[in-house]
Order: structure tokens, then C-alpha cells, then sequence
């Protein structure tokens, strides 16, 4: 087994245990500009398609930093950003271009910019598993064959190059996304250069990467060497849709998309899959084979590839409250993919990218004031940012826990079930009474225990000392 770099697991960048990160669809945030519209854009209030396009681009995304910044945003994740053929951008055409229709290198660059001088950090979606069929080494090998000095650069079956039959790997059995040669060295340089270029010439905080368990795990390994030199406080997030295992070492990723956490919290707010007991046991096997990096975990209730919380939760705002509570108070970085803050619907791929909506009269305010208030506690204690986690009380699906550090002590109730529960807390006597961090009811601790009567079905309640 592979064992380099362990002394280095917990290697996380200074400024990913205080991100609270939020991701951007481009096209689906807003649009800034008009004057660079896609051809056949769709109307604002369309419902997406696999094809259509709503015009949202980069200036979009300046003009609204005020909004992400009083919501409490601090880090941003973007979807792909360059020239693509599709909406999505997953099928690169060049590596090296912002999308016309999001809008120049140049402004790319002011964004950037802008980010970091409010405090804020940005980090790219990279597609190196495949690339588009536009791109210029896959279309010289199209037009010249065996003939093309590119012709190692991917996985051909036969010549001529055709899509029906399909004669060369792509990425899923899709013709438009063929697959990159990651054996052959002067890919393996491309995608190196590539990541370099938007860190040294652009100021990029790092790399979400797109499907990385289709790459060797020994390229990834050079691909962090190479970012870290350009940028030593990069952080480096791999799609990982299952155990992070191999990808946590201290040699690869400082974390992963946590949706094997995701399937847990599901399983238990509403499912009812797993009672409080097992989520806590299974949460806890996540967390030690997380270890150290388990505060580098980007951990989500949903994203592009996901159905939207709010539609799987059915509207029930009680059990995104229980979801919610325990995304923003459990070790790692939390994710709010754009438009959940308002309570923005849709089902699987396409319609989990509806573009986001802007006037307030399509909000959810009591969805957007929960963010705000959990995003704000996050702020205000250092505990859920860097804090340890002890279980204290399961049972009939209760699930109780204290995070803390020296400093910070909070305690969590989660309560998804249909009944009312009475909980009874073992929490010392270093303060006299704790207090609901929401409506300020007070609860007094009596020879070290906390007796919490009638908490209430279907609840999420964080308790912090009552130091008045």
C-alpha cells in the first residue's frame, strides 16, 4: 500500500476550515451582461433543459458579491468556466479561454481579484479525465488519423475516428466527451500546465476535480506537487461519490464532495432509514476513516448532480432545519449550492439547474433566514469551524452531540422523528446552565446532567452556555 506523505493528512490550507463555500452554476446564476447572451438564450424563467441556455455569466457573478457576502459566503466554487460547446462546460474546448459567453480572460481575472480583496476565496471545477470534441488535439486527430501528431493523446479503437460506431473511449459512452490519454506524458504535462496557468496567472485558491477515480492515483499525486509549489495554501477537492479512502493520504485531494455523508443525513431526516443510534455509529465511521482531513471534507445537501434538498424534503422545512443544523455544526466545510438559500426546487439533471431566482417575492424567507442565522452561528463560533464531536445521547431516533474546543462548547439536538422526546444530557458542571441559541430559553444543569422535557417532533435545537 501507497503510504508517502501521511505525516502530511492534515495539511489543510489555513483559510478551508473557516470557508463556507457556495456553488455556481454560471450560466444559471445571473446575468450581468447582456451583450454577450448566448444565441438562443432561453427566458430567465424557463424551466432548463439538457441544451438551453439562460445567459448568467461572470460580471453576474461580481454584481452579486454584495449578496454572497451578507449571506455570509466566503469561498466559491464554479462549475466549468471555459470555452465549451454546452451549457455545462464539461466538454472543454479550450483550457486556456473563459467561455465567450460568460465572458473574457481579462474579467476573469477581475473577479478574482474582487474576491480577495473582500476576504474571499475561489476555486475551479477541472475537467481533466475528458475533454470536448471541439478540442483542437481531438479534432486534428479527426481530420488526420493515424497521421496526427496528437494520436497518443487518446484511447482509439480503430480509424477512421467516427461516433457511430463509436471508435474511441470517451467519458460515459458520450461521443461529444472524449477520454484523455492519462498514460501517455504529454497529456499528463497539458493538464499539469493547465493547472498551473489560472494559479500563476489568475490567483485561483485551488481545484474541485471532476471524476478523478477515472485517473491513475499516481498522476494526482504529481498534480498536487505541482499546485502546492504554484500555490501552497491551494486546496485540492476531488468527486468522490463514495469512501474517500486512497484519496485522503496526504499525498492527493485535502478532501472530497462528501456524499457518502449526504446518503447518511438522507437516510436519517427522511428516509427514516437510520435511527439516531445508527446514524451516529455510521457518521462515526465516516469521521475516523476521514481522520485528520475530515475538517477538508466539502460537505452538501445537494449540487448539479443532485435533486434540490427542498424538492426531496417534499417543502418540509422542519426536516431541512434538522438536515441544515447538522451540515453547518459537524466537522468539515459546508457547501450550499446556489438557490437552496432560498428554498429553489427541481428534481434530478436538468431541472436541479434552474437559474436562480431574483426577486424576493419567489423566495422562501423562512428557508433564507435559517441559512442566515446557521451560517451566522457558524461565524460567531470557532467550535463548528474547528471543534471535536462527542455523541451524547441516542435513542428512538434522538441524536445528541457536543462540539467543542477549549475555548467553545455547543450542543446539538436533532430530532427528525414524528414525536415528541424527552433528553437527558451528561454535560459536567463547567457551566451552570446552557442556553437555546434560538429563542433563548435557558436550561439549568443539576449535578452535571441536562434534562431537555418535550423536545419537539421533527427539531433541531443548538445549546450554548448561559454565561450571563
Amino acid at each position: 500500500m501507497h503510504t508517502a506523505g501521511h505525516d502530511n493528512r492534515s495539511d489543510i490550507p489555513d483559510w478551508v476550515p473557516e470557508a463556507i463555500f457556495y456553488q455556481i452554476f454560471p450560466d444559471r446564476f445571473y446575468n450581468g451582461d447582456s451583450s454577450i447572451n448566448p444565441a438562443g438564450m432561453t427566458a430567465w424563467d424557463d424551466l432548463p433543459t439538457r441544451e438551453n441556455f439562460f445567459g448568467g455569466n461572470l460580471q453576474g457573478i461580481l454584481k452579486k458579491l454584495d449578496y454572497l457576502q451578507d449571506l455570509g459566503i466566503n469561498a466559491l466554487y464554479l462549475n466549468p468556466i471555459f470555452k465549451a460547446r454546452t451549457n455545462h462546460k464539461y466538454d472543454t474546448q479550450d483550457y486556456f479561454q473563459i467561455d465567450p459567453s460568460f465572458g473574457s480572460n481579462r474579467l476573469f481575472k477581475d473577479l478574482v481579484d474582487e474576491v480577495h480583496h473582500r476576504g474571499m476565496h475561489l476555486i475551479l471545477d477541472g475537467v481533466f479525465n475528458h475533454c470536448g470534441a471541439e478540442f483542437a488535439p481531438f479534432q486534428d486527430l479527426v481530420q488526420h488519423g493515424t497521421a496526427s501528431p496528437y494520436r497518443g493523446w487518446f484511447i482509439v479503437r480503430s480509424y477512421p475516428i467516427t461516433q457511430v460506431p463509436l471508435s474511441y473511449l470517451t467519458c460515459g459512452g458520450a461521443a461529444y466527451l472524449p477520454k484523455l490519454n492519462h498514460a501517455y506524458r504529454p497529456v499528463q504535462e497539458f493538464i499539469l500546465k493547465v493547472a498551473r496557468y489560472w494559479i500563476d496567472e489568475f490567483g485561483i485558491d485551488g481545484w474541485r476535480l471532476d471524476v478523478p477515480f477515472k485517473i491513475p492515483l499516481d498522476f494526482w499525486r504529481e498534480f498536487r506537487q505541482v499546485v502546492r509549489e504554484a500555490h501552497p495554501q491551494a486546496y485540492l477537492v476531488g468527486e468522490i461519490w463514495r469512501e474517500a479512502g486512497p484519496w485522503i493520504q496526504g499525498d492527493i485531494f485535502h478532501g472530497v464532495t462528501n456524499y457518502r455523508l449526504r446518503e447518511l443525513l438522507l437516510d436519517y431526516c427522511l428516509t427514516n432509514i437510520l435511527d439516531g443510534e445508527d446514524f451516529a455509529f455510521e457518521t462515526g465511521i465516516l469521521a475516523k476513516a476521514h481522520g485528520p482531513n475530515r475538517a477538508a471534507m466539502l460537505n452538501l445537501l445537494g449540487s448539479h448532480d443532485t435533486a434540490r434538498i427542498m424538492t426531496l424534503l417534499r417543502g418540509d422545512f422542519n426536516r431541512l432545519k434538522v438536515a441544515l443544523t447538522y451540515l453547518m455544526t459537524t466537522p468539515g466545510v459546508p457547501l450550499v449550492y446556489y438557490g437552496d438559500e432560498v428554498g429553489l426546487l427541481g428534481e434530478t439533471d436538468p431541472d436541479c439547474r434552474r437559474p436562480m431566482p431574483w426577486r424576493q417575492t419567489e423566495w422562501n424567507p423562512q428557508v433564507l433566514s435559517l441559512y442566515r442565522w446557521l451560517i451566522r452561528l457558524r461565524k460567531d463560533h470557532a467550535a463548528l469551524r474547528r471543534g471535536e464531536c462527542e455523541t451524547l445521547f441516542v435513542f428512538n431516533g434522538v441524536f445528541a452531540y457536543r462540539i467543542y474546543i477549549p475555548e467553545d462548547d455547543l450542543i446539538v439536538i436533532l430530532n427528525p422523528r414524528e414525536h415528541v422526546s424527552d433528553v437527558p444530557l451528561s454535560v459536567g458542571e463547567r457551566f451552570p446552565s446552557w442556553k437555546d441559541s434560538e429563542t433563548g430559553r435557558v436550561y439549568p444543569v443539576m449535578e452535571g446532567k441536562l434534562q431537555l422535557s418535550g423536545v419537539p417532533a421533527c427539531s433541531a435545537t443548538i445549546l450554548i452556555p448561559d454565561q450571563v
